[in-house]
C-alpha cells in the first residue's frame, strides 16, 4: 500500500503567516487531507489506501508536528491509529507535552473521538507506542448509545492513579489520563494533536471511580480568542456545560435520548458528578491537571505499579 511519511523539524517549522497561499503538489498520491495552522489551511496529498493512511497535523501554538498512520481497515478489531514524529512511531500519551502553553492553561489535546460520532476510540495504554483503537466490550467494537456532540480525547502525560483516594470525593481514579471534551464549532479529526485552553472540570464519579471529563476550546476556534475562564466559556457556548453533564450523566444509563425532549426513562445507570454537580473553575482546571502530571511522573519513575499500562 502506498504510504506517505511527512516529519517536519521543530526548529525549521515557519509561522503560520508564512502558509498563506502555500500549497504542496500531490506527488502522484489521491486524496488529501488539510493541514491547519491557525487560520490556515494547507492541503497535503494522502494515499488512497483505506488499510494505511497517513496524515500530518501540526500544534498552532508549541509548533511541534506530529503524523498519524492507519493501519488496518475501520471499523474493525485490528485498526490502530499510530503517531509519528520525525518519522519515528511517539506515543500519544508519553511523547507529547501536556501544556502548550501552560501560562495560558493551554493543553495539548490528542483527539479520540470527533464530534457527532459514536464508535468509542480510546488511546490504548497497555499497548506498546498507546496507539488509537476502537473499545471493545463482551467481545464487540463498542460504540456509544447516541452520538457524542463534541471532540472527545485525552491530556498527555497525565494518569488518574486507581491508588490515590481523592480526600473529598472519596473516589480513586480510573488508571487513565485526563479525558478532555472539546466544546468548539467544527468537528476535529481523530488523531489531531490541537491546542485547547482548559477552563473547565467536572468531577465524574463512575462506577464509584473519579474521571476527570476537563472542558475547553480549541485555539483555532474562532471564538477562542475572546474566551480566558470558564465563564467566558458559558458564555460563549450558551448551555453546552449542562449538555456535557447530562450526556456523561446517562449515556450508560436504561433511558433514551431525543433531541426535542432529552433523556427520558431513566431507572439506573447513571453517573454522578462531585461538588455538588458543579463545573469547577480554570484554577481548579490547572491544579488537577498538575496533580494527574504528579501521578503520571509517579507511574513513570516506577513509584506506583504500572499493573500492564504500557510506559513505551
Amino acid at each position: 500500500a502506498a504510504m506517505l511519511r511527512i516529519s517536519l523539524v521543530l526548529a525549521l517549522l515557519p509561522s503560520a503567516a508564512a502558509f498563506s497561499g502555500a500549497f504542496m503538489p500531490s506527488v502522484g498520491l489521491r486524496g488529501s487531507h488539510p493541514l491547519s495552522i491557525g487560520a490556515r489551511r494547507v492541503v497535503l496529498a494522502t494515499p488512497s489506501s483505506r488499510s494505511e493512511r497517513a496524515r500530518i497535523h501540526v500544534s498552532p501554538i508549541t509548533r511541534m508536528s506530529y503524523s498519524t498512520k492507519e493501519k488496518g481497515s475501520f471499523p474493525s478489531e485490528e485498526y490502530r491509529c499510530f503517531f509519528e514524529k520525525d518519522g519515528k512511531v511517539v506515543s500519544p500519551w508519553h511523547g507529547i507535552p501536556t501544556w502548550a502553553d501552560k501560562d495560558k492553561n493551554i493543553v495539548n489535546a490528542v483527539i479520540e473521538i470527533t464530534k457527532n460520532t459514536r464508535p468509542k476510540m480510546e488511546v490504548a495504554t497497555k499497548e506498546e507506542s498507546n496507539p488509537i483503537k476502537q473499545d471493545m466490550k463482551k467481545g464487540k467494537l463498542r460504540d456509544y448509545p447516541l452520538d457524542i456532540f463534541w471532540n472527545y480525547g485525552m491530556i498527555p502525560q497525565t494518569w488518574e492513579n486507581p491508588k490515590h483516594e481523592h480526600p473529598e470525593l472519596k473516589a480513586f481514579g480510573d488508571n487513565d489520563p485526563v479525558d478532555i471534551v472539546e466544546i468548539g464549532s467544527s468537528p476535529i479529526p481523530r488523531g489531531q494533536v490541537v491546542s485547547v485552553k482548559a477552563l473547565g472540570t467536572l468531577a465524574m464519579i463512575d462506577e464509584g471511580e473519579l474521571d476527570w471529563k476537563v472542558i475547553g476550546v480549541s485555539t483555532a476556534d474562532p471564538k477562542a480568542k475572546d474566551i480566558n475562564s470558564l465563564a467566558d466559556l458559558e458564555k460563549a457556548f450558551p448551555g453546552q456545560i449542562d449538555q456535557i453533564r447530562d450526556w456523561f450523566r446517562n449515556y450508560k444509563s436504561n433511558g433514551t435520548y431525543d433531541a426535542a425532549k432529552g433523556w427520558t426513562g431513566i431507572t439506573e445507570g447513571q453517573n454522578s458528578f462531585g461538588f455538588n454537580d458543579k463545573c469547577m473553575d480554570e484554577a481548579f482546571t490547572k491544579k488537577v491537571i498538575e496533580e494527574t502530571q504528579g501521578f503520571y511522573s509517579d507511574l513513570m519513575a516506577g513509584k506506583v505499579d504500572a499493573d500492564g499500562l504500557s510506559l513505551k
